[in-house]
């Protein structure tokens, strides 16, 4: 792990957790394409699921108030159901599956609602959250979009969808680490990953969130939701290009 990787590293952390302090989700994205560009997959997959958990812990601290813990409750039966399975499962992904999976799960933003009427406030659809979610997040790295297609289109404000998600994602990113957590030992490919550099991005996390949150109170829930899509859109737009490129050469 070399002085300019870990800066970079630590420079993404900061900048995405700001971003996921206002929308929830599209740091993470983005994160875990500059990961997945900088180390090997396990790798990348652990640590973003560490880095995840520190931010998503600091937007719970900031909005516990608005948690709805009924959803958090019935999608952890979902998760946890999902990872006793996968550890009779063996499967690491490509870099090109990871940016495929990036590029294309923010499109469900788009999904027409009459079509998907997915409500996280309805028990069993939080169940089918979590088993989704976590699935996706083991065999790809990223869930984020399949959480949101569950809250965005509920009777939730923007600080409760803001504050439920990060207790969600908190399942999927600790299976990743669970499941991968091994490979943060050779992150970078020769030795390994400095404490320091763990700690330090974990706090980075914490005050990219508290940044964020500032952006947040300053929108309105229309507001919320447009841009998130647009963001979204963009971000989708980028990774499709470049899971395109790496299937092309065969990676």
């Amino acid at each position: 792990m070399t002085a300019w990787l870990g800066a970079l590293i630590l420079a993404g952390v900061l900048a995405t957790a700001t971003l996921s302090g206002v929308f929830g989700m599209a740091g993470g994205l983005i994160l875990m394409g500059l990961l997945t560009a900088l180390l090997p997959v396990p790798a990348a997959l652990a640590i973003h699921g560490l880095v995840q958990m520190a931010s998503n812990a600091s937007r719970i601290v900031l909005h516990l108030r608005h948690i709805v813990w009924r959803v958090v409750g019935f999608y952890a039966i979902g998760a946890v159901a999902t990872m006793g399975a996968f550890i009779f499962i063996s499967y690491t992904p490509t870099k090109a599956v990871v940016y495929l999976a990036l590029g294309l799960l923010p499109i469900v933003v788009w999904l027409p609602e009459k079509y998907i009427p997915l409500d996280a406030a309805r028990p069993p659809h939080a169940v089918l959250a979590g088993i989704l979610s976590t699935a996706m997040a083991l065999t790809s790295g990223v869930s984020g979009p399949l959480a949101d297609l569950f809250l965005v289109r509920s009777v939730l404000t923007r600080h409760q969808v803001l504050s439920t998600k990060a207790a969600l994602q908190m399942f999927s990113h600790l299976s990743k680490v669970l499941f991968y957590g091994g490979a943060i030992l050779m992150a970078g490919g020769g030795g390994f990953t400095p404490p320091w550099l763990l700690v330090t991005a974990c706090a980075l996390a914490v005050v990219g969130v508290s940044l964020g949150s500032r952006v947040l109170d300053r929108l309105t829930d229309q507001g919320f939701r447009a841009w998130r899509r647009w963001i979204f859109t963009g971000i989708a737009a980028m990774y499709l290009v470049q899971a395109a490129i790496l299937f092309a050469r065969g990676a």
